[in-house]
């Protein structure tokens, strides 16, 4: 219990750092993030706005700080709940960041790494994967926002579908909601949902 504990701690707080913040201040590159359409502290704009460098280091760390505490204590004796909790707690340190009173990002780059985690389990990641590149490239859904809430469900649903563990359905379960608590909390402006099919744009 105690093992199971330290690594849910370990997990949120690592979470809890925003590297495109951190990376943002390294680079001088003031207003990457506020003066973002979305203010998302995430990776896209990392990229977008802080360049090559500043993306790469942002989407490595945002993915490091997920996958180091679930690989590891997916190494040794561990419990289904404490899996769960275990890999639910970076994304949920990144969506509500206790080092930024609760204003995080989406978690995406975050939960994809705690996803990969389970190495060498990747059914789970292959899933979300398939899942954001369908409604971005084949069922395209705008703004982004929406294609996320809807890539994390689907997934969800896939999941449940499939022979996965209990753990890793349950984790997820709690990554999703979080993503949806965030959106409905979020105070950007959210434009109308669109969908559009790949052959008819």
């Amino acid at each position: 219990m105690s093992r199971t504990l330290c690594y849910v701690i370990i997990g949120y707080l690592s979470g809890s750092i925003l590297y495109a913040r951190v990376f943002e201040k390294l680079f001088h590159k003031e207003n990457m993030i506020e003066g973002s359409r979305d203010r998302n502290p995430g990776t896209a704009n990392a990229f977008m706005r802080g360049g090559f460098w500043c993306g790469v280091l942002t989407l490595c760390c945002d993915m490091g700080k997920g996958f180091i505490p679930v690989f590891f204590y997916h190494q040794g004796e561990m419990s289904q709940l404490g899996l769960a909790l275990i890999l639910a707690a970076p994304a949920i340190g990144h969506i509500f960041p206790l080092f930024h009173k609760g204003r995080g990002g989406k978690g995406i780059a975050t939960t994809f790494g705690s996803l990969l985690g389970l190495f060498p389990v990747m059914t789970p990641v292959l899933v979300l994967a398939v899942c954001f590149i369908f409604f971005s490239l084949i069922l395209r859904i705008t703004p982004h926002f929406y294609r996320t809430i809807g890539s994390y469900g689907v997934s969800f649903i896939m999941l449940c579908l499939m022979q996965e563990a209990f753990s890793v359905k349950l984790g997820f379960l709690l990554i999703t909601i979080a993503v949806g608590i965030r959106f409905v909390l979020s105070k950007e402006e959210k434009d109308k949902i669109r969908v559009s099919l790949l052959w008819k744009r």
